[in-house]
């Protein structure tokens, strides 16, 4: 039986490396969403290239738009027969600027990105979501409590940290239900965000080994936790 599942923020990085590695399976089916159509285009050759079997769908759509819950969720109802069996809510918004300067607008943006757009995408695709499915936010080490934390990034940080705290509140509505909740808040992976964010840091993980971290924690934790936030760092630069 096919498994369909949503990632968001797959141009690039992580979620681009967590398709990459879901398109080893044949069964799967993923709808990979991103704003960067050429990002998008490179993700569809790289999967043909694993498994020209693997079922790979693409909306390129700006999750800071308000008209993109709806256009996301019209998809799944058409090509997915109004089924999810998952949603890995991968997207993430970078602003690095001192807290003084930081605009409404880019205030707006990192939340409508990284916490509205989440929050709003498992409202709507919530009847979709079949009796054993796993939705799983990842969000930011440094949104932890007391965890460390850096200049320009109050922003970033404060908006991902919702996540942790969305997912607490999620486990606990759908508890009378099978569908699992949980949060990754990751630390330092090798990404583009990462470079812009800490320029000529290297960090100790790739974004492949974080990708398939990310696909073995989504297919098998499901077992085992929910409603959990589960730090998964090496180091924070």
């Amino acid at each position: 039986m096919m498994r369909n599942i949503l990632v968001t923020g797959c141009s690039r990085g992580i979620g681009f490396e967590v398709v990459k590695g879901l398109a080893q399976d044949s069964s799967i089916s993923v709808l990979a969403i991103s704003r960067d159509e050429k990002g998008l285009s490179r993700l569809i050759e790289e999967c043909r290239l694993i498994n020209t079997n693997f079922h790979l769908h693409t909306l390129s759509i700006d999750l800071a738009m308000d008209r993109s819950i709806e256009t996301i969720s019209e998809y799944v109802k058409i090509n997915f027969n109004s089924s999810l069996d998952g949603v890995i809510h991968n997207a993430g918004y970078l602003i690095k600027k001192a807290f003084v300067d930081i605009t409404t607008k880019e205030l707006k943006d990192s939340f409508q990105v990284n916490c509205i757009s989440p929050f709003l995408l498992t409202q709507k695709l919530t009847p979709y979501l079949n009796k054993v499915a796993h939705v799983l936010f990842i969000s930011s080490m440094g949104g932890i409590q007391s965890s460390k934390k850096f200049p320009g990034l109050s922003a970033y940080t404060t908006s991902k940290s919702t996540l942790m705290t969305m997912t607490e509140c999620l486990a606990e509505e759908f508890k009378m239900t099978n569908i699992k909740f949980n949060c990754l808040a990751l630390g330092a992976v090798q990404t583009e965000m990462l470079s812009c964010a800490f320029p000529g840091y290297e960090a100790p993980l790739s974004a492949a080994e974080m990708g398939a971290y990310i696909i073995d924690f989504y297919i098998n934790a499901r077992k085992y936790f929910n409603g959990q936030v589960i730090p998964i760092a090496l180091t924070t630069p």
